[in-house]
């Protein structure tokens, strides 16, 4: 149940990202992609400190590049679907 509620909400996300970015300006596209860059700053600050500074920072980092996976897949859609529509 769970995980077909989050495939819905995956599967909306992308149908409003894509018809976000077939508007004729190019900024509407750019709000997810924007929106889920700011929320990625987040996720470091969870990182759980399991030793000194260098696994903490090594931590954080991993954590950070991690959360900016649908950052990517927001824009690999808006880069994609702007190309299709010229």
């Amino acid at each position: 149940m769970l995980r077909t509620m989050i495939s819905i909400l995956l599967l909306i996300i992308f149908a409003v990202e894509i018809y976000l970015t077939k508007k004729p300006s190019r900024w509407p596209g750019l709000v997810l992609p924007f929106m889920f860059f700011l929320f990625s700053f987040i996720y470091p600050l969870s990182a759980v400190n399991f030793g000194d500074l260098t696994e903490a920072i090594i931590a954080a980092i991993f954590s950070w590049l991690a959360a900016n996976i649908p950052t990517a897949v927001m824009l690999a859609i808006y880069f994609v679907s702007r190309r299709r529509t010229g």
